[in-house]
């Protein structure tokens, strides 16, 4: 994450209202919203315990995919999947083939692990997911590929509507990554794709891990 605000050129009032975690009573109202739209929740105090629960809901040698997140980076959940061997991680497989040549098993590979893991950009007060990519790898196993999905979201990432969590994709969290994009591969990233999810209809399917302090864009 970008810790510098000045770096993205965020404005230091977008950092307080979509930056700064929300009260108790918000994420309560958030979470019974969630799992009114048929979402599993689990909540965790902070980074490490939201780590704990991840972990615990992964079966041990399930093929496990993952998108390019800075809260599953922070967490330490990332290092955990790609190296414990516990697990069967689908990223370093595929950053291990030939892109052009192999492009069609690199696609296939990424589309329907037993497991997804990921985080959004928004949520909102009434139960709806809101994520954006610059590519949309990681939204097709969200929708309906990925046999279970488990995200990660930080407190900060909470908005009162769809409108609301738009501009928070579009005003904080693509500066932020974009800038993370930079620094880190010299290309600029974009809100190229953005998926809403208002309700999961296979019971069990989608679990949000709402985490009671900022992590993550």
């Amino acid at each position: 994450m970008i810790d510098n605000l000045a770096s993205a050129d965020i404005d230091p009032a977008l950092h307080l209202r979509y930056g700064r975690a929300k009260s108790a009573a918000v994420l309560d109202r958030t979470a019974a919203a969630l799992e009114g739209n048929g979402f599993v929740v689990r909540r965790a105090a902070n980074s490490a315990e939201a780590k704990e629960i991840v972990l615990s809901l992964i079966p041990e040698g399930a093929e496990v995919a993952q998108g390019a997140s800075q809260t599953l980076q922070r967490t330490g959940i990332t290092e955990v999947i790609e190296t414990s061997q516990r697990y069967r991680p689908v990223r370093p497989r595929i950053w291990a083939m030939d892109r052009q040549k192999q492009a069609d098993e690199i696609r296939r590979l990424g589309a329907a692990p037993d497991v997804m893991l990921g985080s959004v950009h928004a949520v909102t007060q009434t139960g709806s997911l809101m994520a954006a990519s610059l590519s949309g790898s990681q939204l097709g196993p969200y929708v309906s590929g990925a046999g279970k999905v488990i995200l990660v979201v930080g407190a900060q990432k909470i908005v009162a509507s769809l409108e609301e969590g738009l501009k928070r994709i579009n005003e904080y969290a693509f500066p932020l990554e974009d800038a993370r994009a930079q620094e880190a591969y010299g290309v600029h990233s974009g809100v190229n794709k953005v998926l809403i999810v208002n309700r999961e209809i296979n019971p069990g399917r989608i679990t949000v891990v709402l985490v009671d302090e900022v992590i993550g864009f």
